[in-house]
């Protein structure tokens, strides 16, 4: 038998591993029960999948054991090749050492993502998966469109001159840099070589002969050659190279991100290259075109190596003298070398993102240097040979280590104008002299520790930055300050003398009043003083002759001063404080506004716009949601005919007269929701402009006529009393979105939802199914959510929630937030609930935080450029005691929060992560030498600090979460959850008084959203609302009185099916709140728990006694979680793979349209032995049950589970009732990969045939009987029909009772609840 090596000794042979046909995806039993056995004696133990030169090529793949001691020499051994490369992300390929260790390096990138268990660390590297995040080769990848633009090169006929006088020869041509190359084809290296420089010269295709091109250079002396290609696609490869290279300006070479070690020798022909970026390489400092060759270039200006892995500052770049600027940033120096000093012509010199401490005293001598980057290394004070460099103008040192700034170094340096010192750890900065500095105009503290600040001797400051510190006192001169930032401080006592103040920036400073210096500026423009404690604005604030912009919402102001004379304030924000009114001549002294938003006040009426009959306003856009209005302020609105937006929502309307509405004909968008609206008025047909109506949450019952608007995109309806729709025969070409759920009364035609098939996004109530145990769970909870796209075109954000979750007894809810992509935020919604599953299983503790790591994973290739914050509640019972309460686990990483409202007051159970509010991440990431740009995000990429996705940005944005779990309680009301765009416009406390006493949670989730955009949000914003009811007097146990219904069916008060409402977890947009088992295997569910569900065929079955989620029973045996089986069919999945399902499933859109639907498919635990599953059956109805689509299908699952506790020979059934287009959906592949049977897929085709045929239209709508349908009994005939009727009924039940069996069992029966 074949020996394992000890550890350390890497085995001698290595498999060829197939691909069992899925994209990338590797067999599954790749290993042997010996390897198996092998590897689990010691974690130290792994596998590394090598690939060939191709990755595409299955047979290029080797599987090779080894152990975290195995150098990488070792592994080329046994391979039998020279060198072994890896590369992270999908992005650079870097040569490893032989004495890298190829298994360590996989365990440690694992271990910093956030795999804590050796053993899950140890599984987690033999996946294939993790490929897309690191991967080996034993050749170096190189894609041809990269050697094309590196170097292009091909023996071809070549003649020179314009002229034909010369002939066609057969010659070697290389385009490489900024020159053509021809030569002999025998004496390539040391014949006579023609060099043609392209930079401002011409490349054209020869007509006359074909595939040919005409490269000339540029200048009076210009040359000509001619090359004749031999196919298309070769002459288009140049031609496009070549493109490039005439059309630049300067003689400029970029080989950034080429994964180089050493620059190409042909590149060093191309003399007239004065910039070369070679930006994020491996290149080295010596041997055959590495650093030390790039003297050769004699008119080289600029340099960039930044990200090339240095570790040293290559002495040979200091004989380049012609050099002008030089990027030497992330390369890990710690010094730099005396040799420095020969670069005399240096202007820019960018070492940002080092281990520099100091600076050499040579480097003084470079007196032409303007620009130094030093931000974000080790610098613990000012470099005193900054003194020297008179010509440096600005200090960059962010993210360096000091902690006190004397400002008499700075006295000494007359010659710097800027200062940026920003995420240091400055504690003190003052000057122990009087003398003043009159260089320094712009300083930038913000991120410190500063406690007080005193700038008065910096008498030329005109710009100041000092956000997120603790300042208590400040102190400025003032005399050319120009604009103040000074945001997020402690309660500050400000001192200043303004003369020149054009900008000033004091919100959350817990202000009690404006600073008299801010009402003296007589240029100031704009004022921010939000999110302080003002009570009274003073007059001469408001009146102020050159204000422009004033904020000061979030405040606890109660009136505002009179306004006296015209001012020219343009922009006005007042919302979130104690107003009743506002000035009754504000609208007619303020000319020039342009913008005001009262909202969240107490407002009840609104002062006039004019005096006259004509009005002057300028309003543009109003917003006055969440205040106390009612119908007496829509007259008023008329006297501002400009009006484009109007949000009125949240208010004491009732209705909004016809007559004042046709006025608004520039109106663009109207939100009118929260109210007491019956109807919207006919005459809004008059505003041809509108593109928004958003009217949710009021009791309208007629649908308003918007549908002829030609510019009309969305439109909200939802949650009113709608019961028709009066549509035209063409829906407007601009509508994009219609939400019509939560109309309880609203009954679509098919005409009408063929018509609606064709809006990009249609949401409506889907149909009711019979009751089943998920039912029973919606005592517990219902959930509601509302997305909203805002300004922007195309919505970024996804929801998950499934309220019956596993077998029906726990809940999974999710919030995901892309920012500016889509596509991760829909695979996330689509795989977390089914990796969940997975997880569980695996871990009783890390679960939730494992759960983020394999969802980071599965993103694949979608996940290394892009990113996305995440936060999943996941409702359950203890994991060790199954009898214990609900218990809440909370994960999240970036900006996505939960709270809980316990008690009417919220309770935070998510983290922040962002730079701006998460210091100990601000402070890991500095230590690991990231860039944080000035708008403090990371290498100018996202704010967050942690996020699933966005692989290319490690070790700095990491997908490990924040963690918390809490037991839920009878106090607990309802759990809110909102993406960043929600959570900065609205308070905790805000959000929890907002949605408490709502009853419906889709209408509180609208609220939200509709509250978050009144407040000035203009992206994407999304909100989930979860209503918990966790209390004894929920329990539906049959020992706590539930009474099941009978053989007879169910009873009258069961047989009434619950009315159709997103809030009960029925609708859901397709777009994003999807099943957890929508994608292909690629990104999709792994689970591979089976269970088997099988017929109901109406015997008396024996079962155990039931009981609800608070009184669970003791497992009698082996419970295993089965993903939610919630499934959609589409042509293409939403990571863009190609899906298993490629022919359309009938009666489902295909046109790209999405549409609003949840399906809950619960799957029953099998309690007996084994046994020949039974043909698939369907009746036309359901006994005793409405059901408009005349239609059950009891369904056998392929899935199987066994039970300790059986009776022989006794089968469950169970019964699932779906519109025909659903029990089509039955026919494909599910998508946890299980297969329904070839003999069901024939049934289920069969029952799908009863189905109206339809081309498009909505797949699940409620079923309508069609007039020419109904059954019309003659009345001489009626008395005999029903005698007939009744004698068959009492026929039927005769022959039930002969059916039973002997033993007489228990009157219990299995029904779908």
């Amino acid at each position: 038998g074949r020996r394992f090596p000890p550890r350390g000794v890497t085995p001698r042979y290595a498999r060829n591993v197939k691909r069992n046909g899925s994209r990338s995806c590797l067999n599954r039993s790749r290993f042997s029960s010996r390897e198996r056995d092998w590897l689990r004696e010691d974690v130290g133990r792994g596998c590394v999948y090598v690939y060939g030169g191709d990755s595409a090529a299955s047979s290029d793949l080797r599987l090779v054991l080894c152990t975290v001691d195995t150098p990488a020499a070792e592994i080329c051994d046994g391979e039998e090749r020279k060198n072994l490369f890896v590369q992270l992300h999908g992005d650079l390929v870097r040569r490893l050492e032989p004495t890298e260790k190829p298994l360590q390096i996989v365990y440690d990138y694992l271990a910093g993502l956030g795999f804590d268990d050796p053993v899950r660390v140890q599984e987690e590297a033999a996946n294939s998966d993790l490929s897309c995040m690191i991967r080996f080769y034993s050749e170096k990848p190189c894609q041809m469109e990269q050697l094309d633009r590196i170097l292009l090169s091909g023996i071809y006929n070549v003649r020179k001159g314009k002229t034909q006088l010369h002939k066609w020869a057969e010659r070697l041509v290389i385009l490489c840099g900024t020159c053509l190359i021809v030569s002999s084809v025998k004496d390539s290296h040391t014949g006579k070589m023609h060099i043609l420089p392209l930079v401002g010269g011409k490349v054209e295709e020869m007509k006359r002969r074909q595939y040919t091109l005409a490269f000339t250079s540029a200048g009076a002396q210009a040359q000509t050659y001619h090359v004749s290609f031999e196919t298309l696609a070769e002459c288009q490869r140049w031609h496009r190279q070549a493109s490039t290279v005439v059309s630049m300006r300067l003689s400029m070479v970029d080989l950034s991100c080429y994964s180089l070690e050493e620059v190409p020798e042909h590149l060093f022909y191309s003399q007239d290259i004065t910039y070369l970026n070679l930006r994020h390489n491996f290149m080295r400092s010596s041997r055959a075109g590495s650093l030390d060759s790039l003297c050769r270039f004699s008119q080289l200006k600029s340099l960039n190596l930044s990200h090339n892995r240095l570790g040293e500052f290559p002495v040979s770049l200091c004989e380049i003298s012609t050099l002008t600027e030089l990027n030497m940033s992330c390369n890990g120096l710690h010094h730099l070398p005396s040799q420095i000093s020969k670069l005399l012509n240096l202007q820019s010199f960018w070492l940002d993102g080092n281990f520099l401490t100091s600076l050499p005293e040579e480097l003084g001598s470079l007196q032409q240097l303007s620009c130094l980057g030093l931000s974000f290394n080790n610098f613990c004070e000012l470099p005193a040979i900054c003194e020297k460099l008179t010509v440096l103008d600005k200090i960059a040192m962010a993210g360096n280590l000091l902690e006190n700034l004397d400002l008499k170094v700075l006295n000494r340096m007359s010659h710097i104008k800027s200062v940026d010192l920003r995420l240091n750890n400055l504690k003190r900065a003052a000057a122990d002299t009087l003398e003043g500095n009159k260089s320094v105009t712009y300083m930038d503290l913000r991120d410190n520790q500063l406690t007080d600040l005193d700038l008065s001797s910096l008498g030329c400051l005109e710009q100041l930055h000092c956000e997120r510190n603790k300042l208590k006192e400040l102190t400025l001169s003032g005399f050319s300050l120009r604009a103040l930032y000074a945001s997020n401080n402690c309660t500050c006592p400000y001192s200043c003398h303004p003369s020149y103040f054009f900008f000033l920036a004091l919100l959350s400073n817990e202000l009690q009043c404006v600073p008299d210096w801010a009402c003296e500026a007589k240029k100031l423009e704009i004022l921010d003083m939000s999110y302080n404690v003002l009570v009274e604005l003073p007059s001469r604030i408001l009146s102020s002759l050159s204000l422009r912009k004033l904020i000061v919402g979030y405040n606890n102001l109660q009136s505002l001063p009179p306004l006296q004379e015209h001012i020219p304030m343009e922009v006005l924000d007042l919302q979130h404080n104690l107003l009743t009114k506002l000035p009754e001549t504000l609208f007619v002294k303020a000319l020039n506004l342009r913008y005001l938003n009262a909202s969240a006040n107490s407002l009840e009426s609104l002062p006039s716009a004019c005096t006259g009959e004509e009005s002057l306003s300028m309003l543009q856009l109003l917003y006055l949601t969440n205040n106390n209005l009612t119908d007496q302020c829509i007259p008023v609105l008329v006297g501002h005919p400009n009006l484009r937006i109007l949000h009125l929502a949240n208010n004491n309307l009732q209705a909004f007269p016809a007559s004042k509405l046709s006025k608004l004909e520039h109106l663009e968008e109207l939100n009118l929701s929260g109210n007491k609206l019956k109807t919207i008025p006919t005459t809004v047909a008059n505003c041809k402009l509108l593109h928004t109506l958003i009217a949710h949450s009021n009791d309208i019952s007629i649908f308003p006529e918007i549908l002829h608007l030609p510019r009309i995109q969305i439109v909200d309806l939802s949650c009113n009393e709608l019961n028709e729709i009066l549509i035209p025969e063409a829906l407007p070409a601009a509508l994009q979105e219609l939400d019509l759920t939560g109309n309880t009364k609203l009954v679509l035609e098919h005409k009408t939802l063929d018509i609606f098939s064709h809006i990009t996004t249609l949401k409506i109530d889907s149909k009711p199914s019979l009751p089943t145990d998920s039912a029973l769970t919606s005592t517990f909870w219902s959930h509601g959510v509302a997305e909203m796209a805002g300004q922007r075109n195309k919505l970024c954000v996804s929801s998950l929630a499934l309220g019956s979750f596993a077998e029906g007894m726990e809940a999974v809810y999710g919030m995901f937030d892309g920012d500016k992509n889509e596509e991760l935020p829909r695979l996330l919604q689509c795989t977390m609930a089914d990796v969940l599953l997975e997880e569980v299983q695996k871990s009783d503790t890390m679960f939730m935080s494992n759960t983020f790591l394999v969802s980071h994973r599965k993103l694949g290739m979608a996940g290394q450029k892009l990113g996305s914050s995440a936060v999943l509640c996941y409702i359950h019972h203890d994991m060790a005691d199954s009898a214990s309460t609900f218990s809440l686990t909370v994960a999240n990483v970036g900006t996505c929060q939960a709270v809980l409202c316990r008690s009417g007051k919220p309770l935070l159970l998510s983290k922040v992560f962002s730079l701006e509010q998460c210091t100990e991440e601000a402070k890991r990431i500095k230590e690991q030498k990231a860039i944080i740009t000035e708008d403090n995000k990371v290498n100018g990429v996202t704010c967050c600090t942690r996020m699933l996705g966005c692989t290319y940005l490690h070790p700095w944005i990491l997908p490990k979460p924040h963690v918390s779990s809490i037991p839920l309680t009878v106090q607990d009301e309802l759990l809110l959850l909102g993406n960043k765009a929600l959570w900065e416009h609205l308070s905790y406390t805000e959000a929890v008084s907002a949605v408490r006493h709502l009853h419906d949670p889709l209408a509180a989730a609208k609220k939200l959203c509709t509250l978050a955009q009144s407040y000035g949000c203009q992206d994407n914003v999304g909100a989930m609302v979860v209503y918990l009811n966790i209390s004894e007097d929920n329990c539906t146990c049959e020992m706590h009185g539930l009474s099941l219904p009978g053989p007879g069916g169910f009873s009258s008060t069961t047989a009434k099916t619950a009315t159709p409402s997103s809030s009960s977890g029925i609708a859901s947009e397709f777009g994003s709140e999807l099943s957890a088992s929508e994608v292909s295997s690629e990104v999709g569910s792994t689970a591979s728990d089976e269970h088997n569900a099988v017929g109901l065929d109406g015997s008396l079955l024996p079962r155990q006694e039931r009981r609800c989620s608070l009184h669970p029973l003791l497992p009698s045996s082996i419970f295993q979680r089965q993903p939610s089986s919630a499934t959609f069919s589409s042509n293409q999945s939403d990571n863009g793979l190609d899906s298993d399902d490629e022919q359309p499933v009938e009666g489902v859109m295909t046109n790209g349209s999405k549409v609003e639907v949840e399906v809950d498919i619960h799957c029953s635990k099998g309690r007996g032995l084994e046994f020949d599953p039974p043909a698939l059956e369907y009746s036309s109805s359901a006994p005793g049950v409405e059901d408009d689509s005349g239609l059950v299908l009891v369904i056998q699952r392929q899935n199987s589970i066994n039970s300790t506790v059986a009776h022989g020979g006794v089968k469950e059934k169970c019964e699932l009732q779906k519109s025909p287009s659903t029990c089509c959906l039955y026919g494909k592949k599910l998508s946890n990969g299980s297969i329904v049977p070839l003999e069901e897929s024939l049934n289920l085709i069969e029952v799908a045939t009863e189905a109206p045929k339809k081309k498009t239209g909505y797949f699940a709508a409620p079923s309508q009987m069609e007039p020419e349908d109904q059954f019309v009994m003659p009345p001489d005939l009626e008395e005999e029909v029903k005698e007939q009727m009744k004698q068959q009924q009492e026929n039927g039940a005769d022959q039930e009772q002969k059916e039973e069996p002997a033993g007489g069992l228990a009157e219990e029966f299995d029904t779908a609840l």
